[in-house]
């Protein structure tokens, strides 16, 4: 049962609903935000889009405010609101949820910046592999998202099995890179890769870690 149309939700006191559903649309447009800037940065390392990566600062000053908003609305609904543990467990998920959103930001603006770092060099051989990790790892950032909207706890636990296929590609690509042995030039384009597939399955690790909160906001169960 959705949370908002529960009987609990109904028949509280309608500011507090109000905050609270406020607050939860404006995570909704921070993770909007925070999925624009990890497609502009899939553009700028694998296209090699520049324009987009210089897009991407303008775009996580938008996602810090909100984080910092968001983050005050909800200690604000907790002290001021004296909330009851179902509301405490949305407000403390969301709270915790726009802080794995803002990391995911902080790891997109990260790529952007090993994406024009790695502009003058060829590309390498395994780029079509950390590429299609990106897209990955994008799709389960959407997931996580939807299932946030519908407050589906099924979806949220759902993205967790993908994150198998993020870990998979993550020690084949890295083991591709650690063993070269016949390195020539520069090493600099194969350390920018291997921080790019770490930061990449950090992120994972982040949408997974939205699809379990929005779990336990709708069940409690933390499992």
């Amino acid at each position: 049962m959705n949370y908002w149309s529960s009987p609990h939700y109904n028949s509280r006191n309608s500011y507090f609903d109000r905050s609270l559903k406020r607050v939860e649309q404006d995570v909704l447009r921070m993770g909007a935000l925070v999925e624009q800037s990890f497609r502009l940065s899939h553009s700028a390392l694998f296209r090699q889009n520049l324009e987009a990566a210089k897009q991407i600062n303008d775009l996580d000053e938008q996602i810090d405010q909100y984080y910092r908003q968001i983050e005050l609305d909800c200690a604000k609904l907790m002290t001021l609101q004296a909330p009851v543990a179902t509301d405490l467990r949305v407000i403390s998920a969301f709270m915790q949820l726009v802080r794995d959103l803002e990391r995911i930001g902080d790891y997109a603006e990260d790529l952007a910046e090993f994406a024009i770092k790695l502009f003058p060099y060829p590309p390498h051989p395994c780029l079509p592999e950390v590429a299609a990790m990106s897209h990955q790892t994008q799709m389960m950032l959407a997931a996580s998202l939807v299932a946030l909207a519908d407050l589906d706890a099924t979806a949220g636990k759902r993205v967790k099995e993908m994150d198998d296929i993020v870990d998979d590609a993550y020690d084949r690509i890295y083991n591709i890179l650690a063993k070269k042995s016949d390195v020539q030039g520069v090493v600099e384009p194969i350390l920018l890769l291997g921080l790019s597939i770490r930061h990449l399955e950090r992120m994972a690790d982040h949408a997974t870690n939205i699809g379990q909160r929005v779990a336990y906001i709708v069940t409690g169960d933390r499992s």
